[in-house]
């Protein structure tokens, strides 16, 4: 299991740091995890799924 940071999440989903957290807010958007006092993450695997329906809404 990985856990991705905000910079590897922008590029992977290609959305910019206020995109994803409107995307948080008002989708269902993988939640954060949090690492520490001041430090977030994400599940890659979680991520990537997102992504994934993202792709198979579109057709």
């Amino acid at each position: 299991m990985k856990i991705l940071r905000l910079k590897q999440v922008m590029a992977i989903t290609g959305l910019a740091r206020s995109t994803l957290y409107k995307y948080m807010v008002t989708e269902d958007f993988p939640d954060q995890v949090k690492l520490g006092p001041r430090a977030v993450g994400w599940l890659e695997v979680e991520v990537l799924a997102w992504l994934q329906s993202r792709i198979e809404k579109r057709a």
